[in-house]
């Protein structure tokens, strides 16, 4: 890894800092490559002098992307949307960086995609992500599809998003109480990606369905996050029919769901049985409950002062 140039598309995201991270302490070079690069200048200090570079691209722009890849060793496309034009990132963008990454010859070419891609999946999210694999491997039959489930860690908007909430209402309803997922930590998923780029012949060409140690229900993960931060709200569990109607209502501005993540919520995001998982890469995956206690200390009463729960 030492000195090879590394490009990420949406390296300046929550996924990307901890792929840069991993790059930088292994010496690899990174490029962020990034509609606004200034938005990820905090990466800046990580690493030494030259070892981080930063280059404007759209990856709906096949001319920006062909030039963000110049010179590079590998390629990881992280951009991803959850509304929006799906078709135009997922599939369209993902397949202009395959094929600008097959022209330029680098070895290695990381997709991330999502545990929910299907090209039967009733929302547009998932048969986009389904798209996208296709159009990568067509163009990059060596590519590596990474589908993680849910991804939690510090800076997420999901435990946070839910964190949140709980602190501040006596009452939190819950949509799709049911829907069971399987998170995983963003460091477990970007250590992933690094031994994909390192091993392109061991791992390209295969799909990966990345998922934490445990499974657990949206209802459940409300209850646990309230437990950890010390809070004790009314947790209501919403019958399909509301969360429906509130998710006919998605296209409203500060509306909770849209229509296709209620769509997206009628299947489990767990890891298939017989799929390939996270251990294929020799990762012991980081439960929730061993590291996220240290960041949700910030939504106790009184902070990271406030005693612990037993």
């Amino acid at each position: 890894m030492q000195d090879r140039l590394i490009t990420l598309f949406g390296g300046g995201g929550f996924l990307g800092r901890y792929i840069a991270q991993e790059l930088l302490a292994a010496g690899a070079r990174v490029r962020i490559a990034q509609r606004d690069p200034r938005k990820a200048f905090y990466l800046k200090p990580l690493g030494g002098l030259g070892q981080v570079q930063f280059v404007a691209a759209d990856i709906t722009r096949p001319d920006s992307v062909a030039r963000a890849i110049a010179g590079s060793d590998a390629v990881v496309n992280l951009v991803g949307i959850l509304n929006g034009k799906f078709d135009a990132v997922h599939a369209v963008g993902a397949g202009n960086v395959a094929r600008a990454a097959a022209d330029a010859g680098v070895s290695a070419l990381v997709q991330i995609s999502a545990l929910g891609a299907d090209a039967g999946s009733p929302s547009a999210y998932g048969r986009s992500k389904a798209a996208g694999e296709a159009a990568v491997l067509s163009a990059f039959p060596a590519a590596t599809i990474l589908r993680p489930s849910i991804v939690f860690g510090r800076e997420d908007q999901f435990v946070n998003r839910f964190a949140a909430m709980i602190a501040a209402a006596p009452v939190v309803p819950v949509l799709k109480a049911d829907a069971k997922f399987q998170p995983v930590y963003v460091a477990d998923v970007a250590q992933a990606v690094v031994c994909a780029i390192a091993d392109p012949g061991k791992h390209g060409g295969k799909t990966y369905a990345l998922g934490g140690p445990d499974i657990i229900t949206m209802g459940g993960l409300n209850r646990w996050i309230a437990e950890a931060i010390g809070r004790s709200p009314a947790i209501v569990e919403l019958p399909d029919w509301v969360g429906g109607g509130i998710a006919r209502l998605g296209f409203l501005p500060g509306a909770p769901i849209t229509r296709d993540q209620w769509a997206m919520l009628q299947s489990d995001n767990v890891v298939p049985a017989g799929a390939e998982g996270i251990e294929a890469f020799g990762i012991d995956p980081v439960p929730l409950a061993t590291v996220a206690p240290g960041w949700l200390v910030l939504y106790r009463r009184h902070g990271r002062f406030a005693t612990p729960p037993a």
